[in-house]
């Protein structure tokens, strides 16, 4: 938020995948559950909301997929989730939040962009935006 770097770490599951009608788009069901560590920006230590607390997080959604197996695109995936967390903060200030990522998912290691905020629904919005890098394992 504002430049300012937080830890963060996900444990995700991505399960089985549903073809959507006749479409080379697919879907599977997604769950996350996250943390962001609090970080102390001054200007906003007086402030309803800081940026001191901590975020725990849970969402659920859809992964989405585009293509066929062997296409060299179909590992790219958007994902969208309404979460709930713990925590307010200058970047999330309600219960509610929306996760939305993009990125590349191969057997054993993903890359992702994932951008957290309520969308406008609550302020102040200034939302969490993070790069994740993932190791994947076959429960």
């Amino acid at each position: 938020m504002d430049r300012y770097a937080a830890t963060t770490a996900f444990v995700e599951g991505v399960f089985d995948e549903h073809r959507i009608g006749d479409s080379r788009f697919s879907w599977s069901p997604d769950v996350s559950l996250g943390w962001i560590n609090g970080r102390d920006v001054g200007r906003y230590r007086n402030s309803r909301y800081t940026t001191a607390d901590d975020i725990w997080l849970l969402a659920g959604g859809a992964r989405f997929h585009y293509g066929d197996a062997g296409d060299w695109y179909r590992p790219l995936f958007f994902s969208l989730q309404p979460a709930l967390h713990a925590g307010r903060t200058q970047a999330l200030s309600s219960a509610y939040e929306f996760v939305t990522s993009v990125g590349w998912q191969g057997r054993r290691f993903s890359v992702q962009i994932r951008h957290v905020s309520n969308a406008g629904l609550h302020n102040p919005n200034r939302g969490e935006t993070m790069a994740l890098i993932g190791l994947g394992f076959d429960l």
